[in-house]
């Protein structure tokens, strides 16, 4: 199993989560956060006075999922998550060693 963590601008979640869903992805826990990369932010105006905007608003995700599914999960983010301009995001694909589910107390594949 593997862990998905993608960092996306925030309207383009709807994309993703749509396009994750139909590649089979049953759940996934979203997260407002803020963070900068290469593009270290911008300047904005605001009533007449400039200031500078450090961290810029993105959405994080996180999926688990077997193995099968992760290549088509992270083409998926890709796809629709890509506008072509800096600030796109990033995606990280983490090993997951256990899963397990509190309700139930299953374990690996099957808690996913």
């Amino acid at each position: 199993m593997k862990k998905i963590t993608a960092m996306i601008k925030p309207f383009k979640l709807d994309d993703v989560r749509e396009a994750l869903a139909e590649i089979g992805v049953q759940g996934m826990t979203v997260s407002e956060v803020k963070g900068f990369g290469r593009q270290r932010g911008h300047t904005e105006i605001y009533r007449g006075a400039e200031y500078e905007v450090d961290f810029l608003p993105k959405i994080k995700i996180e999926i688990v999922l077997v193995d099968e599914l992760v290549e088509r999960a992270v083409e998926a983010i890709i796809a629709s998550g890509r506008t072509g301009k800096v600030g796109d995001g990033k995606i990280f694909v983490l090993p997951v060693e256990e899963v397990v589910r509190i309700r139930t107390g299953e374990t690996g594949s099957a808690a996913v």
